[in-house]
């Protein structure tokens, strides 16, 4: 039989709780940015008008829905 005492017994407690609370955040965020970066993929610009609009083709350039102009695929936003 093992002997431990009661404060090492609530410290070890609540030093796996707050690891494993630690490691649901940190999963948690990694997943979220991973998720905004796949939205902001496709997200497009538009030069003329200033329409962000999703573009999942492999258009090199493309076509505004709103005024029809060509665009440069740009990354948008600080991911």
């Amino acid at each position: 039989m093992i002997r431990v005492e009661l404060s090492m017994l609530v410290f070890i407690y609540l030093f796996v709780f707050l690891a494993a609370l630690f490691s649901i955040w940190i999963a948690y965020e990694w997943g979220r940015i991973r998720r905004e970066k796949e939205t902001l993929r496709y997200r497009v610009r538009c030069t003329i008008c200033a329409t962000i609009f999703d573009d999942k083709s492999n258009a090199t350039l493309p076509r505004c829905p709103r005024c029809g102009s060509l665009n440069e695929r740009l990354k948008i936003g600080g991911l």
